[in-house]
């Protein structure tokens, strides 16, 4: 009898409750690895992943596609989420089949349009092969759950018969000043522009924008671009991103300590059905910089003018007059920002807002 309840109480824990259960296991597929991966990642999936194992709701691991597909990779998955064109399409189908045998949920996440005709030109033209833009396509239609960025991608989505869950971008604030930026008082003022190759013509919005343009006490703005690729002009300024700083926690370390040299950013967009699609990522960045925001008055950044940004037309004149709002109002436009995203966008274990818990829910956790 003796060693009966010894048994017993192996099996129920010295408590005499029983074990915990163990958290479910969730794969996720992005490019890269060792951590270091494309921004989109980062904001979108690891971010997240690494929150969620932090409060113990599940064990995360990124997976290598090719071998879980074809079986060389035994570990069960609970669900597996793929951002974009990740998993290679030709083993696409083996993956599907083994999450059929396996219970293994697929979520597939996406945080750009990548299926109308527009669209698809675009990013032709930027990176994207056809194989690529085929394995998008191939994974949302058969996916057990969708995540997007946008309403608008949802509503893009929905016109291919495919329904999404939408979860807005977060920021990890770890990352990220904690202050103000603090331009200098004299000289030039410079004026913050970040985009990647499919950017180039929102950035041909500001040209006219910024050809002599001063603010009144007659100190000249000049736009400062970090990234986009393409042929620099004598119109704007480019900062050389430092090798190694490619890397997404890296790169916002590089811009945090670049932060007290722009007066403002700014997040220029084409009436393009593509940019339509797009998140207001940009506005979090900004703000979290430290730094007055002022873009488009696009479907992107609807709101942001609510708490602090400001959003202008294609008008140059409109551009420049929001421009001296935003250096003359800087600090109270960047308090009023940085409180509504620290409330309402952030990813951190603890800290679950709306965004959050859809997105577990989407994975079929929490």
């Amino acid at each position: 009898m003796a060693a009966l309840r010894s048994t017993i109480a192996r099996l129920l824990g010295r408590n005499g409750t029983a074990p915990a259960a163990v958290p479910p296991l969730v794969g996720f597929v992005v490019h890269g690895a060792g951590g270091v991966h494309p921004a989109s990642a980062h904001v979108r999936v690891t971010g997240r992943m690494s929150a969620l194992a932090a409060e113990g709701l599940a064990r995360t691991v990124q997976v290598d596609p090719v071998r879980w597909a074809d079986g060389s990779d035994t570990a069960h998955l609970d669900a597996i989420l793929v951002q974009r064109d990740a998993f290679p399409l030709a083993s696409l189908d083996a993956a599907f089949a083994r999450a059929r045998s396996e219970g293994t949920r697929i979520v597939a996440e996406v945080d750009d349009d990548f299926f109308t005709p527009e669209a698809r030109a675009r990013l032709a033209r930027a990176e994207y092969d056809p194989d690529r833009l085929a394995a998008v396509g191939r994974l949302v239609r058969s996916a057990d759950a969708v995540v997007v960025a946008t309403e608008r991608l949802r509503d893009v989505l929905a016109a291919e018969g495919v329904d999404a869950v939408v979860v807005p971008n977060g920021v990890q604030p770890g990352l990220w000043p904690s202050r103000p930026a603090e331009p200098a008082t004299s000289g030039d003022r410079r004026v913050l522009y970040m985009g990647s190759a499919t950017h180039d013509a929102d950035l041909d919005l500001l040209r006219p924008v910024f050809e002599d343009f001063t603010t009144d006490d007659g100190r000249r703005v000049r736009l400062e671009v970090v990234g986009v690729t393409g042929d620099d002009d004598a119109w704007f300024d480019r900062l050389p991103i430092p090798e190694g700083a490619t890397h997404y926690p890296a790169f916002v370390a590089f811009l945090a300590g670049q932060a007290d040299r722009w007066s403002a950013g700014v997040a220029p967009l084409t009436a393009e059905r593509f940019n339509d699609a797009k998140s207001d990522l940009k506005f979090l960045e900004v703000t979290m910089l430290g730094l007055p925001f002022v873009g488009s008055a696009r479907p992107s950044y609807a709101g942001a003018d609510a708490v602090g940004g400001l959003l202008v037309g294609d008008d140059p004149g409109a551009w420049r007059a929001a421009l001296s709002t935003a250096i003359r109002e800087g600090p109270d436009r960047n308090r009023r920002a940085r409180e509504h995203v620290l409330a309402e966008r952030v990813v951190a274990a603890g800290r679950p807002n709306a965004g959050e818990l859809a997105w577990r829910r989407a994975l079929g956790v929490g």
